[in-house]
């Protein structure tokens, strides 16, 4: 009986242990996006599309991220025409699933924040060719407080990817809606 009891007794010490590690606070944001993409060297093109992430706190300053992006545009790429280099115009949309952590502090109606995201992007050359790459991204925004559970954010993050054999730099502007939990 006493093994029994202990045996329960642990069970429910580390439960309430694991349960204190369950984020209690964080946000979700979904807007509009900017994209500047690199996607062939010394050829970029400015592409439109959306932004969603979603971010749980483990402490009252920093947080988990969960970031989601798709980009639409079209752009010049080299291809073979039969004896010569030739050009061809098509559309492509890039996505990029990103996670990481993220800083921030509250200072009165506005929160500054910075992260530093990583995980994979996908580029689909309509009708061509797709690749996936490594993602990075580095940046950083404010949420300007609306009501007491929703605010705006503006964000700007540097995205780097690696598509067919090729670095890519790229500049990533979003603007949307925050809601807390």
């Amino acid at each position: 009986m006493r093994k029994i009891s202990m045996a329960a007794f642990l069970l429910l010490v580390f439960a309430s242990l694991a349960n204190a590690q369950v984020p209690t606070a964080g946000n979700v944001f979904f807007g509009y996006s900017f994209y500047s993409a690199d996607v062939t060297p010394g050829n970029r093109t400015n592409t439109n599309g959306w932004e969603g992430s979603i971010e749980g706190k483990f402490l009252p300053w920093v947080g988990i991220v969960g970031d989601f992006d798709a980009h639409y545009g079209s752009q010049s790429f080299l291809g073979l025409c039969p004896g010569v280099n030739c050009t061809f115009n098509a559309d492509f949309t890039e996505r990029n699933y990103l996670f990481g952590p993220r800083v921030s502090v509250s200072v009165a109606k506005i929160r500054p924040f910075a992260e530093f995201l990583i995980g994979a992007g996908h580029i689909n050359v309509k009708g061509v060719n797709s690749d996936t790459s490594f993602a990075t991204a580095i940046g950083g925004g404010l949420d300007y407080k609306l009501i007491p559970l929703v605010a705006w954010r503006f964000q700007g993050d540097y995205v780097h990817t690696r598509f067919f054999d090729s670095a890519q730099n790229n500049v990533r502007l979003s603007t949307g809606i925050v809601v807390r939990f």
